[in-house]
């Protein structure tokens, strides 16, 4: 089984206090465009937020569960231990609520090239990746957020087995590399091509 988990539970600071998840690109929202490449790929959705006033917001989105942190303050590493924990998937897709453009057929990839790792992250260059739009073994991860003393994502990637495979070979599906799309501010949203 394969598993999404979306952290949607950002404190919107860069965003000027909107919620990105609800910004609209193409006609359809955020949260929208990236449950329905998720789908495509895996069997359960799964978004991870700050509380559960927040998980309110998505009760209108049929067949996707929202759960919120334990580990509250901690930022995308508390999401990531919530999801993982609620994920039933033993292979698990992670990413942020702010990459509209994601795009199913690298997702695809992503989990097709997971083999024996722990982990296939795309990477730009040797020190410089994506761990938000990666693909996860569950056991490797549960095990790391059990007891580690880091809040990096970039330490918890090092401590992983992990494939980085090059973003030049997902050019085949993604010319554009367009799927590594991120709105930090809603001026953003201007830069971003129409459909």
């Amino acid at each position: 089984m394969k598993s999404a988990i979306v952290l949607v539970g950002g404190e919107a600071r860069r965003a000027n206090g909107m919620e990105k998840y609800f910004f609209v690109h193409g006609g359809k929202t955020f949260i929208q465009r990236l449950t329905e490449s998720l789908e495509r790929v895996v069997d359960e959705i799964v978004l991870v937020a700050k509380n559960p006033e927040q998980c309110r917001r998505f009760s209108h989105m049929h067949g996707i569960r929202c759960v919120n942190d334990i580990r509250s303050g901690i930022g995308p590493i508390g999401g990531i231990h919530a999801g993982v924990l609620a994920a039933g998937g033993e292979e698990l897709f992670i990413c942020a609520c702010d990459m509209p453009c994601i795009e199913s057929g690298v997702i695809h990839i992503l989990f097709n090239e997971l083999g024996s790792y722990d982990a296939v992250i795309p990477s730009w260059k040797p020190d410089m990746f994506e761990p938000l739009h990666a693909v996860y073994r569950r056991e490797p991860l549960l095990h790391y957020l059990k007891d580690h003393r880091s809040l990096s994502l970039r330490d918890m990637v090092k401590s992983l087995n992990c494939h980085y495979l090059d973003v030049d070979k997902l050019r085949q599906i993604d010319p554009g590399l367009v799927t590594f799309t991120n709105i930090n501010k809603i001026e953003d949203l201007a830069q971003m091509k129409p459909e």
